[in-house]
């Protein structure tokens, strides 16, 4: 990988591993030839049931790799290691907008909700955001252990966002997010229909953080260059307007990036109210734009990991097909 910070990666995996440690009595085993998880708790814990064994994995006792797994047809690969912890396992987070769809020793990966901020405006506030949700879970496992916020999404925003265990881990991440981003894709629903069915759009853009406020420029005046790929799904009317759904790809991550590109169009996103000139209103009462995949290189394993959200049904409310 390019740009590597040299020797970062061993500070914050021995920090982490040390928060993190097992308890002397968790049970450890080793795969010695292909198989699903089931068969094999079930064959190496003594002949217990199969009920037994779905119940250590609802009650998310079961790490493979040091990643909880809840499946029980998960496969498994020869050199897999399988961890069955004691007591009661590990809390398991429930919240309505908000769920963990991986986790292991170092990151967090989570599906957010529109109308909860990634993390609080002011310092201090007392507001639920999903940092705050994220510590106190953490934090039930173990008081010692923390969360880092890597990057974030609008408040109206939903879909998929990454958290680092540790603060060595978060600064690498934010350092290195070009170099470590494959792939990042939205889904927005757009008022109209765009001049060309796929296209990109560059711009640059100033921010004006007084009045958090971000303004698009044809030409280089000086601001940050943003480029953002598109491509229309579908369009459709309803109610007498036309929509679209179009899928995006990031090649920059500016401050609202797509919100002001589109706006910038003529095609504000549905629901947008800081840029979409006066149409304030939603049909379907969010901001139409989704986080749908977030596929970045593991900074632990050096594998590229792929995360994805699916669309939420509303947005087919407006646009059919």
């Amino acid at each position: 990988m390019e740009n590597r910070a040299p020797g970062i990666l061993v500070t914050w995996i021995n920090k982490t591993t040390e928060l993190m440690r097992k308890p002397k009595n968790d049970t450890v085993l080793r795969v010695n030839e292909e198989t699903l998880l089931l068969p094999f708790l079930i064959a190496k814990l003594g002949g217990m049931t199969r009920t037994s064994a779905k119940l250590l994995l609802s009650h998310r006792q079961v790490l493979i790799n040091r990643t909880v797994q809840t499946r029980h047809d998960t496969p498994l690969h020869v050199g897999d290691e399988v961890t069955i912890l004691t007591g009661k396992g590990n809390i398991e987070l429930k919240h309505p907008k908000l769920k963990i769809i991986y986790e292991d020793d170092h990151l967090i990966v989570v599906d957010k909700k529109e109308g909860l901020l990634t993390v609080a405006a002011q310092p201090g506030s007392a507001e639920m955001t999903v940092f705050s949700i994220l510590k106190n879970y953490v934090r039930k496992q173990n008081p010692r252990n923390g969360i880092f916020v890597v990057h974030r999404l609008d408040r109206e925003t939903s879909g998929v966002l990454v958290f680092a265990k540790s603060p060595e881990l978060q600064h690498y991440m934010r350092d290195y997010w070009r170099q470590l981003v494959t792939k990042r894709t939205y889904i927005a629903v757009v008022e109209g229909e765009m001049d060309e069915p796929k296209g990109t759009i560059r711009s640059w853009f100033t921010e004006d953080k007084k009045n958090a406020v971000v303004y698009s420029s044809p030409v280089d005046d000086g601001g940050d260059l943003a480029i953002t790929h598109y491509e229309t799904i579908s369009s459709s009317e309803h109610e007498g307007q036309i929509y679209s759904l179009l899928e995006l790809h990031l090649e920059t991550g500016r401050t609202n990036q797509i919100r002001v590109h589109l706006a910038s169009k003529g095609h504000p996103v549905v629901g947008d109210r800081k840029y979409g000139h006066g149409n304030e209103t939603s049909p379907i009462d969010r901001l139409c734009l989704h986080a749908k995949v977030l596929e970045f290189i593991h900074p632990a394993t050096e594998q590229v990991v792929h995360f994805e959200s699916p669309v939420p049904k509303t947005f087919r409310i407006l646009v059919k097909g």
